[in-house]
This record gives structure tokens, sequence and C-alpha cells, in this order.
């Protein structure tokens, strides 16, 4: 079952980023944001989400596993090396990025998937949409509320390598950074089935918090 995701009005500048190629802007810096593709020490993964954190730094936040800190950020296709990991956390598996802002351009809509904010933790049964690197854009439900403390589970129509770190959006707003993703055979109608298991942004949030340091205080653009 595919479910509309959640837009929001986009400036003339946003509209202009959205006419060119995905990761090349007018001026020559790397268009970035919620769902774009990138390597970590040459791994695909993918972005969630960018912003700033409380030191006005340029940050982003995609899955550990992708690779620990110090590890170099490349953009997905261009090579261009514009960012290193300089966090990360094994519970919750997420990594914060610091991007260079001399090679980066932010944006809230990549590739037309728009995120207005953070939105509230989902609730069960709850449309979900996500937007990977490898699989483009998805839409489901929220079908586990607690895998583990800040980690939650949600069926969706594809998944591949490579759409480690996609966002998890409702209505638009970020929810969830996706860690995971497998398929399953239904054993009564056997039907097969894909789920993704993903950390809660807000878990995210207040980790980073607590810990000080790069990523405290995000805030999307």
């Amino acid at each position: 079952m595919h479910m509309s995701r959640g837009h929001r009005t986009v400036g003339f500048a946003a509209v202009l980023l959205a006419g060119l190629t995905p990761t090349a802007a007018a001026d020559g810096l790397v268009v970035l944001g919620g769902g774009a593709g990138i390597t970590v020490n040459g791994a695909p993964c993918t972005l969630a989400t960018i912003g700033h954190d409380n030191t006005g730094q340029l940050v982003g936040i995609t899955a550990a596993h992708c690779g620990g800190s110090g590890s170099q950020v490349a953009a997905e296709g261009s090579g261009a090396v514009v960012g290193s990991v300089v966090t990360a956390d094994d519970a919750l598996d997420y990594a914060v990025i610091k991007f260079d802002p001399a090679k980066v351009t932010p944006t809230a809509n990549f590739d037309g998937f728009a995120i207005n904010g953070i939105g509230p933790d989902p609730s069960l049964r709850q449309p979900a949409c996500t937007h990977g690197a490898a699989s483009g854009d998805g839409c489901g439900h929220i079908a586990v509320q607690t895998l583990r403390p800040g980690v939650v589970g949600a069926g969706m129509p594809s998944w591949q390598p490579g759409d480690d770190g996609e966002p998890v959006t409702v209505d638009g707003q970020l929810v969830g950074v996706t860690l995971k993703g497998f398929s399953m055979v239904d054993g009564i109608t056997f039907a097969q089935s894909t789920h993704i298991n993903f950390a809660l942004i807000s878990a995210i949030v207040s980790d980073t918090n607590s810990k000080g340091g790069p990523g405290a205080g995000f805030s999307p653009i």
C-alpha cells in the first residue's frame, strides 16, 4: 500500500535547485538534503537530513555503520569530498557528519522529497515515507513501535543496500533515520514484504544534546 507523502511549499531558490542535476548547484557547490546519495569511506549510503547544530556548523546525520569517526564523506556521483564523520553512536547507530559549507548547498527539498522540520514520534500503523539513494521514494506504515530503545520498524515497498541512513518522514516531517532493511515471506499468505528498522530522530537529537559537541542542538534546514 502506497501513501502520499507530505509536501510543503518551497521558495523560489528551492525550485531552481530542484531543476538542476541532483548534486550540482549553479555555483558549482554540491546540493545535499535528506535522501541524497553519499559515500562514507567509499561505502554507499544515504543522508537522512542536513542542517545546523547549536554552534552554527553545517552538519548532517546518517547511519553509523556506514562509517565511524574520521570517515570521509563524498557526494554520490561526483565523488567530491564534502565533509567527514565527526561522531558516531553504536547504540542508536547514527553518525554526525560535519560538512564544508564552502562545498555544499543544503536544501530542505532534495529531488522532490521535502522535509519540513522534525515531527513527533510516529504511532503504530501511521503512514510513513522514505527516500533512499538506491530505491528512491517509498511509502508504507509504522509496523513495530519498539524494537529496542529508540529504534522502531516500518513496512515499506522496497529497500536496497545504499538506502542505509535514508530519512523516514510522516506528513513531510522527519521522524527517523533508517538503519537497515530486509525482506520476509508471510507464513500464511506467502506474500513477500519489506521492512526497515529506523532510529527515532527524537532519540538521536536527545543523545547528541546530552553529549554536547558536534550535532548538539541540531535543527534541519
